[in-house]
């Protein structure tokens, strides 16, 4: 069972996680979890090296809990995406020992896209930051939407 405490918490710095095998896109939260702004896209690099870098993130950004999207078909059911962003969150939950939930990420990457192609830059730097103005997108969903912490939370012995 969740700890009412983490679950009634509304303070902390969040991170949020554009789930991709290859790249991952992060965005973070201010401490008050008020705005939502991108951080950085990670190269994935293998399991060690993957952690390395959330432990990382996780005593430099002082990170409280990880909000991954969760990628869904256009008609709310799940995707094989959906599967893989599940055991990546479940791992990123034990690697780290912080709490992890999820959020819808249905159209980010277009809106991402859409907001990127409406700037003077190169089609290389628009990919360059593709994901992680994805993660901004959804991560300000989540707080807009209220931080819903009940249903999706992952326990860290799951």
């Amino acid at each position: 069972m969740p700890d009412e405490s983490i679950q009634q918490s509304t303070t902390g710095r969040v991170a949020g996680i554009d789930y991709g095998t290859v790249r991952i896109g992060v965005a973070v939260t201010d401490s008050r979890r008020t705005l939502a702004s991108p951080l950085e896209n990670y190269t994935r690099s293998g399991p060690e090296a993957d952690a390395r870098f959330f432990d990382h993130l996780v005593r430099e950004e002082l990170i409280v809990l990880f909000v991954v999207g969760l990628p869904v078909h256009l008609a709310g059911h799940e995707s094989g995406k959906s599967h893989e962003a599940r055991q990546f969150a479940a791992w990123l939950g034990r690697t780290t020992g912080v709490r992890v939930v999820f959020s819808d990420e249905r159209f980010t990457s277009s809106e991402a896209d859409a907001l990127l192609a409406q700037g003077e830059m190169t089609s290389k730097k628009r990919k360059q930051r593709r994901d992680m103005l994805a993660a901004q997108i959804m991560l300000s969903g989540w707080l807009e939407a209220g931080q819903p912490m009940s249903g999706e939370l992952l326990g860290l012995d799951e």
